[in-house]
């Protein structure tokens, strides 16, 4: 066990000024693996005022700085991609091939799709007689969530960072163990002092203070939309800028045309990978009524090679990250049978055979209609609702029919087909026939899945304010 006790303040590791021991806890083994600090509203000045004095300095440095700083910080992430795989699959319990697959490269590829953008990035242009100026907003609060701590870390990171704004981060408190390798990362790519700053912390002592504090200029925050709306409500008196991508209940669309087989083994896995851990997962697998039974038998198939030792790579799933979220899933489970959602795989407790770890029982529920909690809830668990529709217009009603719009699918035999579903989802994403996510492309949603885009150059504009000078 490690003992973390030390923040990144100013370019150094420092005593904080908050007392409280939080552990952190392996959730295959339930065994404690790290304690830390948790910040308190002192902790925050302190490092929001290293961020501060820091600015005006970084604002004004030349793009070819920022350019090599890049550089080096993404030779730097290199180095440690070994570490930042083992504390992740030990912080929220990804398995070690998921970790090194995904987790880890999708942290570098936000690295390098930044430094790509800021070679391009047009700061400066002409309107009329006007020039209009995009200039850093200042300093920046990332608050970050412990499902996917790399990605969601360095999207935000490293556009600030690229554009110099100077940021204070905070990871989630139930997953700190990469984010303090990244300090490192940073430490060692020469980042100027003050311009990166970690404190720990929880949301009431840490985060709502930086949400609220008159020198911070903006607010990144990727969580819950409950947690969203707290962040907001603080930051509202100081006007800031806050930037959200929170939560999802993405719909699945396969059309009557799609070749089930392969549609529903890639819809499956996409809802139970990072079990179930992802705002954007499929979690509504929409299908045409009349092939309802051989989805589920398909699914069904699919559900039973799941394996919780990462024996396949393909198919394994790790368990939920902590204690409370398995609690939680474990509720919404027991929610979903009351309510009557029909029962096909899965359900409450453990895996059959696995003894230990926060390990939920991949679930499918069938004949969901779109008013039944689990096609409403985000469950955020390895739980998938198959939801049965008699016409495309209905399945596109039924898609949109939720207070989220984080992504949708579409699957079709006919890509035409799949791009028109496509156009009427009141999404911020559409994957069409398995497509993958493509990080030089804005991510973000509609509605209560958040106000914010993240990924490229979507990403530099949101830590940009524009400044017009008339007459110019």
């Amino acid at each position: 066990m490690s003992d973390l006790f030390e923040f990144y303040i100013d370019g150094a590791w420092v005593k904080p000024h908050g007392t409280a021991v939080e552990t952190v806890v392996n959730p295959s083994t339930e065994q404690v693996v790290a304690r830390i600090i948790l910040g308190d509203s002192h902790d925050v000045d302190r490092a929001v005022g290293a961020a501060r004095q820091a600015f005006a300095g970084f604002a004004a440095s030349s793009l070819e700085a920022r350019i090599e700083l890049l550089q080096r910080i993404i030779q730097a992430y290199q180095r440690h991609s070994e570490a930042l795989i083992e504390a992740v699959h030990l912080e929220m319990g990804a398995p070690l091939s998921l970790a090194r697959s995904a987790h880890v490269p999708a942290g570098l590829g936000h690295l390098v799709q930044a430094l790509n953008v800021l070679r391009e990035y047009r700061f400066e242009r002409r309107v009329g007689n006007t020039l209009v100026v995009r200039e850093p907003i200042g300093v920046c609060a990332l608050i970050t969530p412990w499902n996917w701590p790399l990605n969601q870390l360095t999207c935000k990171l490293a556009p600030a960072l690229a554009v110099g704004c100077t940021v204070v981060l905070k990871p989630s408190e139930r997953a700190p163990l990469s984010a303090r390798i990244i300090a490192q990362v940073l430490h060692e790519a020469e980042v100027p002092a003050g311009v990166f700053n970690l404190v720990n912390g929880d949301g009431p002592g840490v985060g709502a203070a930086l949400a609220r504090h008159a020198e911070v200029d903006m607010v990144s925050f990727t969580g819950s939309t409950r947690a969203g709306v707290a962040v907001a409500k603080a930051a509202a008196d100081t006007v800031k800028r806050v930037s959200q991508e929170l939560g999802g209940k993405s719909a699945n669309i396969l059309l009557d045309d799609a070749d089930l087989p392969s549609a529903v083994r890639h819809g499956v896995l996409g809802c139970m990978r990072n079990s179930g851990q992802s705002c954007n997962a499929p979690t509504r697998l929409l299908v045409p009524r009349a092939q309802q039974q051989a989805v589920i038998e398909i699914a069904r198939q699919v559900l039973a090679q799941v394996c919780y030792d990462d024996s396949n790579p393909i198919t394994a799933i790790g368990p939920l990250a902590n204690a409370m979220q398995w609690e939680r899933v474990q509720d919404m489970i027991a929610q979903a049978i009351a309510e009557g959602s029909r029962l096909i795989a899965g359900g409450l407790g453990r895996p059959a055979g696995v003894e230990r770890g926060y390990y939920g029982r991949p679930t499918l529920f069938a004949d969901v209609t779109p008013d039944m909690l689990v096609a409403r809830e985000e469950i955020f668990g390895p739980v998938l609702a198959i939801i049965p529709y008699d016409s495309e217009a209905e399945a596109i009603a039924i898609a949109n029919d939720s207070p989220y719009g984080l992504s949708g699918y579409v699957t079709s035999a006919d890509l035409e087909r799949s791009r028109q579903v496509a156009r009427q989802l009141r999404t911020g994403m559409v994957h069409l026939n398995g497509a993958r996510a493509d990080q030089a492309a804005p991510f973000g949603g509609y509605k209560q899945s958040g106000n914010g885009r993240e990924w490229g150059e979507s990403g530099f504009d949101e830590y940009l304010e524009s400044k017009s000078l008339f007459g110019y």
